[in-house]
């Protein structure tokens, strides 16, 4: 295997361990997922794997069809266990992302659709960052880390320096590895407060 193909592996493995954890701590109940949020990568996710596939990509998306079929399974998941809704703006970032493929299909330039759902991506985590704030308790950690070394991961994967390729995987390390750093943060806050107990929001 070339080093390509180590670092599209090793991407893809990223993707599966930075779910198990959160799935398990979705099962115990402390963990809880926007369900708008989710939904919306899940829709950004396929959107981005048709996408890098349609401008060559290869090794790189292992990660990309990893977090396609994962992120589905977690909002599944989310559907009975998560919190909040598909609002009006959801909506308009799926139909972002949905545009973003019509454009794609129309001009045959998939960086039309990678740059449309990264616009809807960030929407999304946008929406989950208030409960991850008031109650960094309820998301992760270790997932939103790992997702971020599988960003760089896929990165290396792409082989190239097409910009088409790498702009995906180099802005999925950095949102995750920001998302990650605020729940580090938040909790080490919270391990300060003078009752030395968890930091809840208030009711």
């Amino acid at each position: 295997m070339g080093v390509t193909a180590v670092f599209g592996v090793l991407a893809g493995l990223a993707s599966v361990a930075n779910t198990v954890p959160y799935v398990r701590d979705v099962f115990r109940g402390t963990t809880c997922p926007h369900r708008g949020s989710w939904l919306i990568w899940a829709v950004t996710a396929s959107v981005v794997c048709a996408s890098q596939r349609a401008d060559g990509a290869s090794w790189s998306l292992i990660m990309a069809g990893a977090q396609a079929v994962l992120t589905a399974g977690v909002f599944l998941l989310a559907i009975p266990r998560g919190q909040g809704g598909l609002t009006a703006g959801d909506a308009t970032m799926v139909a972002l992302a949905g545009a973003g493929v019509a454009g794609w299909m129309v001009a045959d330039e998939p960086m039309v659709a990678t740059i449309s759902v990264i616009a809807a991506d960030l929407i999304a985590a946008g929406l989950m960052v208030p409960k991850t704030y008031r109650d960094p308790g309820s998301e992760t950690l270790a997932t939103f880390a790992l997702a971020s070394l599988g960003g760089v991961l896929a990165a290396g994967a792409v082989g190239t320096g097409d910009a088409s390729l790498l702009l995906y995987p180099l802005y999925f390390c950095a949102i995750n590895g920001a998302i990650a750093l605020l729940i580090a943060q938040r909790r080490s806050h919270a391990s300060c407060s003078p009752s030395g107990r968890p930091w809840r929001p208030p009711s």
